[in-house]
Parts: structure tokens; C-alpha cells; sequence
């Protein structure tokens, strides 16, 4: 099938009309009525041959077809976009929407307190910041970039690791108080431990310790299983019980004593936080400026 301009003008719509979640959206940003949006996808999808998205009167989401056009125009899209941009000089304008999909954990504790400074930096540009438990379908579900903790899935985004950080096993002094600090791992046993639900198996995450090449896993319980790092964090700090957690986003409060690190000898337990985004040879401005962002922001905070 030969490309010709109509074909390349309703590529863009499709892929803003993913960007935006929405025909009318859509049709805003692009300066269209919802109606000529519409055509445009229709047109696309008689040209192909394929059905690219469902809609419902609810609901607007890729099909499987949809989902792997999407994944191969995307990247060349902006990529027009930025060449464009640069080719005007305007190379410093970072504007339009960012979709960041990330974790309650990066949320609340690593990414809020630095976003007036971002927002404030580029008044042009509106951000996006979706917590949830998994990655889910990045490219398909219209993200711009992810920053997450783990080893990323084999796909074909492009990793970018930024830091590693340690899990520490924290209580408070007041918990302390009252029940004694353990000792070693092992006699946590003895000890209220607040459990955190795993989202992919629905039970509880092991705790796990490292000192060099050994590790060992110690078996915990509590009366308290938990999801959200907020009521995790607040929990421990009322000394409900025993916690392990980050130590990125928790670093003042043990500088603070109010938390206790009570393992220190056990350092090497440690977990990596990483930037996904689409494959591409030249990433958006927008995601190019809040990678940089972050690590200005966090990038030399991993213990």
C-alpha cells in the first residue's frame, strides 16, 4: 500500500486521539470537530483493511490490531514532531500533555514533592501522573514514559536505570519501646511485622535480607496487610509494627530518628528504579525534559 498525504494526516489523528483518550479531546488539540476526528479514523481503517479501535459509548480503547499500529507510528510521529520543533528553532518549548505511569510508592514519596519546581519550569506543559499497582500496556494505554522500581519486562522499551536503592527493615522508637529491637533477622518471628500485598499474586511479599553473597528469607507475620505505601509508612511511624520499605523515600525520617534502621548490617538488599518509554531513535522533548528532571531531582539520592 503507497503512503500518501491522507494516509499520514489520519496516522496523527489516530495517534492523538490515543494521546487524548477521546475523540472530542482530540478534536480540541487538534483544532477539529469530534465528527471530522471520527472520518479521519474511519478513512484510516477502510484504507487498511482493520478495525483499530473499540468504542463504546463509554469506553474508547485500541484493538489488538490498533494496539501494534499504534506501537510502530508512535515513535515516528513525534519523531516528526520533534524534528519539526528543532527545525524551527523552538527546540527549548516543551509543552502538550505528559502521561507518566508509576507507582503509589515513586508517587507520593520520590515524584510530588519535586513537581511545582517541573510544572513550574515548563508553563506550557500539563502532566499526567498515573499511580497503579502494575505497568499494564504502556505504548497501547496512550503513556508517554513509566518510572518504576525492578527489573524491567522484556519488551521493546527502552530502560533507563537511574538509581539503586536499599530496603530497609524500619520500626519506630515507640514500637521499639515496648516490644524490644531485635537482634538479628531471624527473631523477627517474635515480632508484629506489617505485611504488604503483592498485586500479581495477591499475598503478601517475602522479607528478604542481604549482607554480601549471602541471603536469607525470614518468614514474618502480622495482623496488618497493607497496600498503600501512605498507610504503610503511617502505620509504622505509630509503631502498629515493623515495616520494610525503601530507603529513597524515607531517608529524613531515619536522619530524624523516627524510624530506627534495625539492620544496618544487612545492607545489600537493594532495588533498582528505572524510566521506560517507547523505543525510538529521539525521545519527545517532553519526556527528554522530565528524564532530566528526575535525575536532577533523585538521581544522586540511592543508598
Amino acid at each position: 500500500m503507497s503512503l500518501d498525504g491522507h494516509v499520514l494526516s489520519n496516522v496523527s489523528v489516530l495517534a492523538s486521539v490515543v494521546e487524548a483518550g477521546s475523540f472530542a479531546r482530540a478534536a480540541e488539540a487538534l483544532g477539529m470537530t469530534p465528527s471530522g476526528v471520527s472520518r479521519a479514523i474511519a478513512r484510516l481503517e477502510a484504507r487498511i483493511g482493520v478495525r483499530l479501535l473499540d468504542r463504546t459509548t463509554r469506553s474508547l480503547g485500541l484493538t489488538d490490531e490498533g494496539r501494534v499500529l499504534y506501537a510502530s507510528i508512535n515513535p515516528l510521529v513525534l519523531g516528526i514532531e520533534d524534528a519539526v520543533t528543532l527545525a524551527t528553532g523552538a527546540s527549548g518549548a516543551v509543552r502538550g500533555t505528559l502521561r507518566v505511569n508509576t507507582d503509589a510508592f515513586t508517587s507520593r514519596l520520590l515524584l510530588s514533592p519535586h513537581i511545582p519546581r517541573f510544572l513550574n519550569r515548563y508553563p506550557e506543559l500539563s502532566l499526567e501522573l498515573i499511580a497503579r499497582d502494575r505497568l499494564g500496556d504502556l505504548v497501547g494505554e496512550g503513556f508517554d514514559i513509566a518510572v518504576r522500581f525492578g527489573e524491567p519486562p522484556s519488551s521493546s522499551l527502552v530502560a533507563r536505570k537511574l538509581i539503586d536503592t536499599r530496603i530497609v527493615t524500619v520500626a519506630a522508637p515507640s514500637y521499639l519501646k515496648r516490644h524490644g529491637r531485635p537482634s538479628k533477622p531471624d527473631e523477627l518471628s517474635g515480632h508484629e511485622c506489617i505485611q504488604v500485598r503483592d498485586p500479581s499474586s495477591g499475598q503478601p511479599y517475602s522479607w528478604e535480607f542481604q549482607r554480601g553473597r549471602r541471603a536469607i528469607d525470614v518468614r514474618t507475620s502480622g495482623r496488618l496487610l497493607l497496600t498503600d505505601v501512605g498507610t504503610i509508612l503511617e502505620s509504622c511511624l505509630s509503631g502498629v509494627g515493623i515495616a520494610q520499605i525503601k530507603a529513597l523515600g524515607i531517608q529524613k525520617l531515619l536522619d530524624d530518628g523516627r524510624l530506627i534502621d534495625l539492620f544496618p548490617d544487612w545492607p545489600d538488599e537493594r532495588f533498582p528504579l528505572y524510566v521506560l518509554y517507547p523505543s525510538r531513535h529521539l525521545p519527545a522533548l517532553k519526556v527528554r525534559a522530565f528524564i532530566d528532571f528526575i535525575v536532577a531531582a533523585i538521581g544522586k539520592r540511592g543508598d
